[in-house]
């Protein structure tokens, strides 16, 4: 018979309001991105939010609470092939934070937004409306190949953004997790031995 699970601690403050914020901020960006209006001021200023996110959110990564540090959620290749071998079963795998799969999401989803927010910072449409406030500061052929990733780095946010919800629904159809709500509580039900091996980790 298994063991009873425990109410524990996952996730601290910081990680679930800049999640959340992103959530928002994100969308925004996007919406108004693809549907104006065409003078972009109000996108630029969303698109400020989710850099500003981003920046705490790589900052927590250093010097936040123990499952929001990289050097504890990013694993290496063979422990994310082992993880992803372990996704077809029904039993569910009530991680201690990220698990290796969703760590490498994170990370990917980290460097695409960083790739983003920085082809718009430098992205130049010569129309002297929309231009990227770093635009002036370098040539405008590298102006024009900021432009030309913004679109194509902004559709693959959005398939990223699918693909994540899609893993939600997975789970909790699947395995029977539910990923949302600690995200919002902060806690998740873990069986004992994940809270004995997440104890002796020191924060």
């Amino acid at each position: 018979m298994s063991e009873p699970l425990q109410k524990t601690y996952v996730w601290d403050p910081v990680v679930r309001v800049l999640h959340w914020a992103l959530v928002i901020a994100f969308a925004t960006s996007w919406g108004l991105g693809k549907f104006g209006p065409d003078i972009m001021t109000l996108h630029f200023y969303s698109g400020y939010t989710v850099a500003t996110i981003v920046i705490l959110r790589l900052l927590w990564g250093v010097l936040g609470y123990r499952t929001a540090r990289f050097t504890q959620f990013v694993k290496g290749p063979r422990k994310i092939a082992a993880y992803a071998r372990t996704l077809p079963s029904r039993n569910p795998s009530r991680s201690y934070g990220h698990n290796p799969v969703g760590a490498l999401f994170v990370v990917g989803v980290l460097v695409v937004l960083s790739l983003q927010i920085a082809s718009g910072l430098f992205a130049d449409p010569e129309d002297y409306i929309n231009t990227g406030p770093l635009a002036q500061y370098v040539s405008i052929d590298l102006a024009r190949k900021a432009l030309s990733l913004h679109e194509p780095l902004s559709t693959l946010l959005l398939l990223m953004v699918i693909g994540h919800i899609g893993a939600i629904f997975w789970y909790k159809k699947r395995k029977g997790e539910n990923l949302v709500k600690p995200m919002i509580t902060g806690y998740a039900d873990l069986p004992p031995e994940a809270v004995k091996a997440a104890s002796s980790k020191r924060a």
